[in-house]
């Protein structure tokens, strides 16, 4: 079985990476912009097993995206529950109109 080069695994990773930085920049909408951290965080993963991938003796980087998995699994509920209750609060989850910018 033929391994896909690293550089393209790379190069998806920056694109994922790429997707979600716009998404945090760019977006008004708090869910769109928690999406985006997500996209940046798989970005970050998809590296590790990457380079783990070329590295098999060591687990270390397939240990280091289940730490990130975890950890952006954890943030995402903990994100959703503020964006709730932000929304309860404000009747919007546009970030301009809650923080007066509109």
């Amino acid at each position: 079985m033929d391994r896909i080069p690293l550089e393209h695994l790379l190069l998806l990773g920056a694109v994922l990476f790429s997707l979600g930085l716009w998404a945090v920049l760019t977006k008004r909408h708090a869910v769109v912009v928690l999406m985006g951290i997500e996209l940046i965080f798989n970005a970050a993963n998809l590296n590790l097993v990457a380079f783990s991938r070329y590295d098999p003796q060591l687990m270390q980087g397939q240990l280091f995206a289940l730490f990130v998995m975890v950890i952006a699994a954890a943030e995402s509920a903990v994100a959703l529950a503020i964006v709730l209750r932000v929304y309860q609060h404000f009747k919007t989850a546009n970030l301009n109109q809650i923080v007066g910018e509109e």
